[in-house]
């Protein structure tokens, strides 16, 4: 991809950093991991399926895609702290979220999931270097440092975390 047809710190991580309110990569995984261990099971279990509005995920297929975003973003950290040289493709949420059987398992399950798969993400982030950390990354559109990788999975969870408190914990009974 040329240079020209990238843009360095696109537009959606001026929103990643003001979710991480400026707070290291370090620390923002660390905190993020603390709110997946404060979740409420028995309060989304109260939920249940509903949602908030027609078409609109339930908290179990919420829970699965931030399971699924953090495997690909992680595997595009791999690629690019590994220097493989390939540009990663895109995915399509849409459709995964589609495909996914996350309303058939229980929220229990799927927020032990998202725990081992944050606590395997810490492990990975630290491993890396400061170089490392530093490497510029080019996919899509796209160009940015590689901890910023780690910024926008914490954000992201951030971001749905807070659409459930929003919108779906009023649904509790």
């Amino acid at each position: 991809m040329e240079k020209s047809e990238t843009k360095e710190n696109p537009e959606f991580l001026e929103y990643v950093y003001a979710l991480n309110a400026g707070t290291g990569l370090a620390e923002a995984l660390r905190l993020s991991l603390k709110e997946i261990n404060a979740i409420d099971i028995d309060q989304l279990n109260s939920i249940g399926l509903k949602t908030y509005k027609k078409g609109k995920w339930t908290i179990h297929k919420i829970v699965q895609h931030l399971i699924d975003w953090e495997r690909i973003w992680c595997f595009r950290a791999i690629i690019f702290a590994r220097g493989e040289g390939t540009i990663p493709d895109a995915h399509d949420q849409e459709i995964m979220g589609k495909n996914s059987n996350a309303d058939e398992l229980p929220i229990e399950q799927l927020v032990d999931e998202l725990r081992i798969v944050r606590q395997s993400t810490i492990m990975m982030f630290e491993s890396f270097s400061k170089k490392i950390l530093e490497t510029n990354c080019k996919f899509f559109e796209y160009e940015m440092p590689l901890y910023a990788i780690g910024l926008t999975i914490t954000a992201h969870q951030i971001h749905h975390f807070n659409i459930i408190k929003e919108r779906y914990i009023p649904l509790a009974e």
